[in-house]
C-alpha cells in the first residue's frame, strides 16, 4: 500500500477530517486491542484515510491519545491572558487549570477513556513528558509575568510544577473514582496544597 492513497473506510463510516475525529477513531481501537498493538496503518484504515493523511493530523501515533492538545494550549493562554491583574495569582493559576479541564458532561466518559490510556500506558509516559513541558511552561510564563521574574527563574518552574502535580493527582483520584467530579478534585487539591503550605485561602467555592 503506497503511502498518500487512502484506503476503504468502516463500513458506513466517512474518512475523518479533523485531528478530533481521528483521534476518537484511533481511541476506539487502542481501547479494543490496547496501544502497542494498534499501528498508524490500522488507525488510518479505519478512518478511511491514507497514511500520509494521518501525518499531516498527528507527527506520530504517540500524539494521537493528546487530541488537539496545541488547541487547548492556545486555549488556557487567552483564558489566562484575560484575568485582571486584580486577581491573585494563585486564584488565577486554580482557575485556568480548572477550566482547561472542563469538558461538556456527553464527552467526559471519552476524556475518562483518553487519559487512562495516556496515564496508564507505560509507552507513552515519556512522551507524555513532552506534553507535560508544554504545558507547564504556559504557567510559568503567565506566573513569571505576574511576579516579575524570568519564565526559567525557580520559582516560575515550580509553580508550573505544583500545578501539575495538583492536575495529575486529581486525574489518579478521577480515575479511580466514576462518582467524582474531575473539576471539584482539581481546585480541592489547590486548596488543601495551599492549606499544606500555610498559604493564605483563597476561597474553595465553585466561582
Amino acid at each position: 500500500m503506497t503511502p498518500d492513497v487512502a484506503v476503504a473506510a468502516r463500513p458506513g463510516r466517512a474518512p475523518v477530517t479533523s485531528a478530533a475525529e481521528l483521534g476518537r477513531v484511533g481511541l476506539e481501537l487502542i481501547l479494543d486491542r490496547g496501544f502497542d498493538a494498534v499501528t498508524v496503518d490500522d488507525i488510518a484504515a479505519a478512518a478511511g484515510i491514507g497514511r500520509r493523511t494521518f501525518f499531516r493530523y498527528f507527527s506520530s501515533k504517540n500524539d494521537l491519545p493528546w487530541g488537539d492538545f496545541n488547541a487547548l494550549l492556545t486555549r488556557m493562554r487567552a483564558h489566562l491572558a484575560e484575568v485582571p491583574r486584580s486577581v491573585p495569582l494563585a486564584e488565577a493559576l486554580r482557575d485556568a487549570v480548572v477550566e482547561f479541564n472542563r469538558f461538556p458532561d456527553d464527552e467526559m466518559p471519552q476524556h475518562r477513556k483518553r487519559m487512562a490510556v495516556l496515564l496508564e500506558t507505560p509507552t507513552l509516559v515519556a512522551h507524555s513528558a513532552l506534553r507535560y513541558e508544554e504545558w507547564r511552561r504556559v504557567v510559568a510564563e503567565f506566573a513569571a509575568d505576574r511576579l516579575g521574574i524570568a519564565p526559567t527563574s525557580l520559582v516560575a518552574n515550580a509553580t508550573g510544577r505544583a500545578c501539575l502535580a495538583i492536575t495529575l493527582a486529581a486525574y489518579e483520584h478521577w480515575l479511580r473514582d466514576e462518582d467524582a467530579v474531575l473539576t471539584d478534585l482539581i481546585r480541592e487539591g489547590f486548596v488543601e496544597l495551599a492549606r499544606v503550605f500555610g498559604a493564605p485561602e483563597y476561597g474553595g467555592a465553585e466561582r
